[in-house]
């Protein structure tokens, strides 16, 4: 396998196997900016306790895409997990950018990446704020189902291989590198409201019946948009809910 060849903003880590590319990015982060500057990439051709939302296992066999990118944004916190949606984006843009002819790449909310209607990758962030004004460091966690799949899950899910993609891991995380670069560039510069503009453009489902499943409860609705905090707002009967965090379905009938 070749090696990847990245933009310069960018110190690329790479291991054999780690326990998870966000666990040992959070380890590197801990150890301040000198150790890991903001744009540190660790990337692992394998994971033994791979994770995503909510602490599901996240299954990490060889020949997918595991990396985690450590940032150290300059914005106040509670502006931090907008991150999700610019690397959603990037993710999003990426898969595009490499696709063959004929394919749907689109974004599930909140940060799941499909192809075709089945979900092929995802997004994790974590974050440390310290208390402070500003986020001490930012974890972007990104995995993409290159050669393999899961096939017992919930929602549908593919991979690249298995829609007929001639692409490596190599090919994602150049791609995603370069796309990540310039909407972060969007974000810094615009404001999250260009980040929602386009981000509503690339996602699935808007204007339609879904089916959001809680810890506890499950809510059906209307995907009416996203508000500027990125939450997402479903039509109840004659209720509009503002949803921060869930899995969202889509009516098959």
């Amino acid at each position: 396998m070749r090696e990847p060849h990245l933009p310069p903003a960018y110190r690329l880590i790479t291991l054999d196997t780690v326990d998870s590319t966000n666990a040992e990015a959070r380890r590197l982060a801990i150890l301040g900016e000198e150790k890991a500057p903001d744009g540190t990439l660790i990337w692992a051709k394998e994971q033994t306790a791979g994770r995503g939302r909510r602490g599901r296992k996240w299954q990490s066999p060889k020949g997918n895409l595991y990396c985690s990118l450590i940032l150290r944004p300059e914005v106040p916190t509670e502006q931090a997990a907008q991150l999700s949606f610019v690397g959603a984006l990037a993710a999003c843009d990426a898969l595009n950018a490499i696709s063959p002819p004929g394919h749907i790449v689109q974004i599930k909310w909140p940060n799941d990446i499909l192809l075709n209607d089945e979900k092929v990758g995802g997004l994790l962030l974590e974050a440390e704020t310290g208390g402070g004004k500003t986020p001490e460091w930012v974890i972007m966690g990104l995995g993409i189902n290159v050669a393999q799949h899961p096939s017992r899950v919930e929602f549908p899910a593919t991979s690249l291989k298995a829609s007929g993609w001639m692409v490596t891991e190599v090919d994602c995380l150049e791609a995603f590198s370069r796309h990540f670069m310039a909407w972060a560039n969007t974000w810094l510069e615009q404001g999250f409201g260009a980040i929602r503009k386009h981000w509503l453009w690339r996602c699935k489902g808007i204007g339609d019946k879904i089916e959001i499943r809680l810890a506890k409860k499950t809510l059906r609705g209307v995907f009416k948009d996203i508000d500027q905090d990125g939450a997402l707002l479903l039509k109840s009967g004659k209720r509009e809910l503002r949803i921060t965090a869930g899995d969202v379905f889509f009516a098959t009938a």
